[in-house]
C-alpha cells in the first residue's frame, strides 16, 4: 500500500505483533509512534510462557500457531515477532507458516548496533534463553561486529513488579530514586560491571550496548545512567519499529511521534491466559491502556 493511498483514506494495513507475554508491547508502542495510521493486532501467548524453558521444536510450534492466528483469523498483512526467544529459535518456522512478510527483533537490533558502533565491539544484555541461543552474537557477526552477551535474569521480574523509573520522571527527580527503583538500579550496575570486566578481559573496546529483551526498554533510563559516558544504548524495540516502518511502506513515518495514540477500533489485543493481568501490566508497557484484552485459545 502506498503512502498516497493511506492519505486518501484507503484501508490502513493491518500489522500483527506477537510475543510470548507482555514485553512485546514495547515494540507495539514504538510501532504505533511511527505508524499511527495503521491497524494493529497484538497477541500475547501468556498461557504458554516462558518460551525460554521450552525446546526449539515446541517454541516453533507455538509461534507458528500464533502467527497463523494473526494472519488467518485477524487478517494481518505483516508480522512483527516482538519476542527475542521466538525470533532467535523460530523465525524460519514462522516464515514457513504464513504467507506474509515477517520481521523479528534481533536483526534490526544488530543493524542498529552496526550503525552506532565505531569500535566494532558491542555488548548485549538479554534473558538466559536468548543468550544461550547466541542469536545476537551471530547477527552482530554478520554485521562485522564482535559481541559479548550476558544473561540478566533478575531484570524481567523487576520490570513486571513495576520497580522501574516512571516514564514521566525527570533527570532531577531521578537523583533521589524510590527504594524499589534503587534496588533495580543496583542490580543493573552489578550486571554491567560484570559485563564490562568480561569485555576488558577479552581485550574488547565496546562502545554500544544492545538491549536484547523487550522488557528492557522500561529500564533504559536507569541503564543510560549506568553505562560509561559515550556508550550508545540500542533499544531493539525502537530499532525493530524503524525497520518495520521502512519495510512496510511508510518511510515518512520513521520519525516517532511520542504522543501517538491508537484508538480502540485500530488496536485489538489478545492473550491466551490471564486477561485481567494482561490489561494491568500491559498498560505499563504500552504507556496507554490496552483496552479490553480478548481471550483466545490456541490449543496445547
Amino acid at each position: 500500500m502506498s503512502n498516497a493511498e493511506n492519505r486518501t483514506g484507503a484501508k490502513a494495513p493491518t500489522i500483527g505483533v506477537f510475543d510470548s507475554g507482555f514485553g512485546g508491547l514495547t515494540v507495539l508502542r514504538a510501532l504505533i509512534a511511527r505508524l499511527p495510521r495503521d491497524r494493529f493486532v497484538f497477541l500475547g501467548d501468556s498461557a504458554r510462557l516462558p518460551y525460554g524453558s521450552k525446546s526449539r521444536r515446541t517454541i516453533a510450534r507455538y509461534a507458528a500457531q500464533s502467527a497463523q492466528f494473526l494472519v488467518n483469523e485477524q487478517g494481518a498483512e505483516f508480522l512483527v515477532i516482538a519476542c527475542n526467544t521466538a525470533s532467535a529459535l523460530a523465525l524460519d518456522a514462522i516464515q514457513q507458516a504464513v504467507p506474509v512478510p515477517v520481521l523479528g527483533v534481533i536483526e534490526p537490533g544488530a543493524e542498529a548496533a552496526r550503525a552506532a558502533s565505531r569500535t566494532g565491539d558491542v555488548l548485549v544484555i538479554a534473558t538466559d534463553a536468548t543468550v544461550q541461543s547466541h542469536a545476537y552474537a551471530a547477527a552482530c557477526r554478520a554485521q562485522g561486529l564482535r559481541a559479548l552477551e550476558k544473561p540478566c535474569p533478575l531484570l524481567v521480574p523487576l520490570v513486571e513488579e513495576g520497580w522501574t523509573w516512571p516514564p514521566a520522571a525527570t533527570a532531577a527527580q531521578a537523583a533521589s530514586l524510590p527504594p524499589q527503583v534503587a534496588v533495580t538500579a543496583e542490580v543493573i550496575r552489578i550486571y554491567l560491571a560484570e559485563l564490562t570486566a568480561e569485555a576488558d578481559a577479552l581485550g574488547m573496546n565496546p562502545d554500544t550496548l544492545v538491549l536484547g529483551c523487550t522488557h528492557y526498554p522500561l529500564l533504559r533510563p536507569l541503564i543510560e545512567r549506568t553505562v560509561p559516558a559515550g556508550m550508545r544504548v540500542i533499544d531493539s524495540a525502537e530499532a525493530t519499529a524503524e525497520t518495520a516502518a521502512r519495510r512496510f511502506g511508510q518511510p515518512e513515518a520513521e520519525k516517532p511521534t511520542p504522543t501517538a495514540q491508537v484508538s480502540a477500533p485500530q488496536l485489538r489485543v489478545f492473550a491466551t491466559d490471564s486477561v485481567e493481568k494482561f490489561e494491568r501490566l500491559g498498560s505499563r508497557f504500552l504507556h496507554q491502556p490496552t483496552g479490553k484484552v480478548e481471550l483466545v485459545d490456541l490449543g496445547g
